[in-house]
């Protein structure tokens, strides 16, 4: 029997996110963005959808069809929804051919627990081998900065569900911190928001699209214009809609931009002083969607001095430096951090 040869197996570069899952195939870049989202049929236990498909049946799927996000903070929350969903983002990634090997980038602050089931889900969604990568330091390698070179290099990546912070230098990390907090949180605080201040009960894809719409960290880079959300209201039980001002939505936000800023400030304090010369020459390289909030650079670049400066392509950073690592290591290998918080 001739075993198929290993041109037929696509390698693969995942970075599966809380918010969404990016896949790149080496050699020819991003063929796979699609919402972590799976629906799943209760009564047969078989995949109603996955991805775009899935994410606007959240909230509205009937009794017998649950859509769900199968991780949170970056950690796998359910793991055969994970598998799932795997199986069916590799499938088509690998245009159905045989069993590719995959590196998938895990944020830095994950247990050798958690590590392996990543690992496990991966293997069990049909990779033949799996190689993780923390992402930070794909981060790093996508928006292109000298990681392998003896220069200190600083990366912030605001993902949907965590956010990965890391002085890179010499092919590694040597300090990095992972936060629980990302996108999600700021959704999560227009949430609380209007329910505090006006009775009123909204979901969070409402949430998210107001934070797109008018969002900002910093009053000054606010939109001038207004937006409407509709809920429940919690004391009539029947349906408003109200208005909301740019400036409301700037101080929902406030305490999980803070916890960022902060963040960075307790990273910097753990930089080698070598290291921190080169970060105050050469700044701070902002990635990951939640980095598109409007004035995040403005108000990291206020509270640290440093120079900030956004990936093009904030979103898919991760994918594309996990896939790069697929090109020039050929077979890549898990680095580890000599130092973590």
């Amino acid at each position: 029997m001739r075993l198929p040869s290993l041109a037929r197996s696509p390698d693969l570069a995942v970075d599966l996110g809380t918010a969404n899952t990016v896949v790149v195939r080496r050699g020819e870049g991003v063929v796979l963005f699609e919402p972590s989202v799976v629906a799943m049929d209760e009564q047969t236990g078989r995949v109603y959808a996955v991805g775009d498909e899935a994410r606007r049946m959240l909230g509205r799927t009937p009794a017998t069809i649950t859509a769900s996000r199968p991780l949170r903070h970056g950690v796998i929350t359910d793991f055969e929804t994970t598998e799932q969903m795997l199986r069916q983002f590799i499938r088509r990634a690998s245009g159905g051919r045989v069993r590719s090997r995959v590196i998938v980038c895990v944020p830095s602050g994950l247990t050798q627990v958690e590590r392996n089931a990543v690992s496990e889900a991966t293997l069990t969604a049909g990779a033949r081998e799996v190689h993780l990568i923390e992402e930070p330091l794909a981060a790093a390698i996508g928006a292109g900065l000298p990681v392998a070179e003896a220069i200190g290099s600083f990366v912030v990546d605001v993902g949907g569900g965590t956010t990965e912070l890391a002085v890179t230098a010499l092919g590694g990390m040597v300090v990095s911190s992972s936060l629980q907090v990302g996108g999600y949180d700021f959704d999560d605080a227009i949430v609380r928001r209007v329910q505090q201040l006006h009775k009123l009960l909204v979901g969070q894809e409402q949430a998210e699209q107001v934070k797109i719409d008018v969002g900002s960290a910093l009053t000054a880079a606010a939109p001038e214009r207004e937006t409407e959300i509709a809920g429940r209201d919690l004391a009539t039980g029947m349906l408003r809609r109200i208005v909301l001002e740019p400036a409301e939505v700037t101080r929902a936000l406030e305490r999980p931009v803070a916890q960022i800023v902060e963040g960075v400030k307790d990273l910097l304090e753990q930089t080698p002083a070598e290291l921190s010369a080169d970060v105050a020459d050469r700044g701070l390289m902002l990635v990951g969607g939640g980095s598109l909030l409007r004035g995040l650079d403005d108000v990291l670049r206020t509270e640290t001095g440093l120079t900030v400066t956004r990936d093009s392509e904030p979103l898919t950073t991760v994918a594309r430096g996990a896939g790069s690592a697929l090109e020039e290591l050929g077979q890549p290998r898990r680095r580890r951090s000599p130092q973590r918080r």
